[in-house]
């Protein structure tokens, strides 16, 4: 079973029940933005640069291909992808105020740079 985090790329000041607000639109099936967040395509090139997307295979940490969108990207690992990975997510994540969540418990974590605001 994968283990699954999405990064969010919403206004500033965005809240938690803001952010799983739109994890429950993209359930089902609502994305609102046409354009890719600039925030977003700068975390999947750094995060991919590291960790090639694309099918699962042996050495990658994905479970899937990594699920994008206008608004987010949805990271669906391997249960035994190393601690590194998640630390680069979480780094990256706030490295370009992205609002990460955890789909595990709804857990909804702001950038480092917010929680010290």
């Amino acid at each position: 079973m994968s283990f699954d985090l999405s990064v969010w790329a919403l206004p500033d000041r965005a809240t938690p029940e803001q952010v799983r607000a739109a994890v429950q639109q993209c359930r089902e099936g609502w994305h609102g933005r046409q354009q890719p967040d600039p925030r977003l395509i700068a975390f999947y090139r750094a995060i991919t640069g590291s960790y090639p997307d694309g099918p699962p295979r042996p050495g990658t940490p994905w479970e899937a291909p990594l699920h994008t969108a206008a608004d987010h990207i949805e990271m669906n690992l391997n249960p035994t992808c190393p601690d590194q990975v998640l630390l680069d997510i979480e780094r990256l994540a706030g490295e370009h105020d992205l609002m990460l969540f955890d789909a595990q418990d709804g857990s909804v974590y702001p950038p480092p740079a917010r929680v010290r605001s």
